[in-house]
């Protein structure tokens, strides 16, 4: 009976994984091609599979990390609607993914201790300094808010590499590699936005997001079923 419950999550997960592909190839062609109604629809129903796969994970009784994750997902959801809007909502999109960060951070600090070795979050810092001096000449009265998501983003990314050292578990890896290509979306975005665009910015940007909100729901897993 067991047996049976976990194939059927498996082909169910492959099942909606593909259905996940398939609706982010037809937004990303939409960003490139039209018609602008083919963005609307696609963008969240991409989100929305990735959010079935995460509830299905969580089965009858989620814990907090898998609560924590599927709360950043919604809020990623929110996020995504708010940029994609006729009128410019980039803040309201910033805020809707700022939040979401907080709540991955939360789900990756959930049963991980924060080590007093700093060499973990030395390439994290690195990286924002970088970053940020990169747009810096570009973003006028944005330099507070994008300081302060780039500093809250390399924090998720940093609380993902403790987790999966400190676990060493197949899901705990998953969620460091999407937490990753968070960071890299991210920063394909904020270079076309605000320094230059560039043509392929688009497809390079939503590709590797779609990939890093799909690694991190999978990584909610059955040990993860534990209540608070």
């Amino acid at each position: 009976m067991f047996r049976n419950q976990e194939v059927l999550m498996k082909r169910t997960n492959i099942i909606l994984t593909l259905l996940a592909i398939g609706s982010a190839i037809l937004f990303i062609w939409a960003e490139y091609n039209g018609p602008p109604i083919q963005i609307y629809i696609f963008k969240p129903l991409t989100m929305v599979f990735i959010l079935i796969i995460a509830v299905l994970k969580t089965k009858a009784s989620p814990a907090f990390y898998a609560f924590a994750i599927i709360a950043g997902l919604v809020c990623s959801m929110a996020g995504d609607i708010f940029l994609m809007l006729p009128s410019d909502q980039f803040i309201l999109g910033l805020v809707s993914f700022l939040i979401a960060h907080l709540f991955y951070i939360s789900a990756f600090t959930y049963h991980s201790k924060i080590t007093r070795s700093p060499w973990p979050l030395i390439p994290f810092v690195i990286y924002g300094i970088l970053i940020f001096v990169i747009l810096s000449p570009y973003l006028g009265a944005m330099k507070f808010p994008v300081a302060a998501y780039i500093v809250v983003i390399l924090v998720m990314g940093w609380r993902a590499w403790e987790r999966w050292s400190q676990a060493a578990e197949k899901t705990a890896l998953l969620a460091f590699f999407g937490a990753v290509l968070f960071i890299i979306s991210d920063s394909i975005l904020a270079l076309n936005r605000f320094r230059e665009p560039f043509a392929v910015a688009r497809a390079l940007n939503l590709s590797t997001y779609f990939a890093a909100q799909w690694l991190i729901a999978l990584s909610i897993s059955k040990k993860a079923k534990e209540t608070v």
